[in-house]
């Protein structure tokens, strides 16, 4: 758990889950579920099995199973993912991959055509 008051400067890496409340100025990975909780902070990539955001994510977010957007979440940045789910609120600028289990990903907002 990262606390309310922490701030840390540099990457997490994990191989269980993390609760972050407080400020992180990197990238977070671990094997483990990511939950950013509403007044938390996260300038850097975030890599989990699942993750969850209701604070503030600056860059991408990579997870092997769902993303949840909360209500407050303010997210910048690309996710890549199995499941996703947006709450009524929250704020997303970028675009979605959706990641098949063969790995492959297919990107389902972003606006390329193939017609010429």
């Amino acid at each position: 758990m990262v606390g309310p008051d922490a701030i840390i400067q540099g990457p997490i890496r994990l191989k269980e889950g993390i609760i972050i409340y407080g400020k992180v100025y990197g990238d977070v990975s671990t094997n483990g579920p990511i939950r950013i909780v509403q007044n938390g902070l996260v300038q850097g990539g975030v890599q989990g099995s699942d993750i969850r955001i209701g604070g503030t994510v600056i860059g991408d977010v990579t997870a092997d199973g769902q993303v949840i957007l909360g209500k407050n979440c303010v997210l910048k940045g690309d996710i890549s993912y199995r499941k996703l789910l947006i709450e009524d609120g929250a704020q997303f600028e970028g675009k979605c991959d959706l990641v098949q289990n063969n790995d492959q990903k297919y990107q389902s907002s972003k606006s390329e055509s193939n017609s010429d």
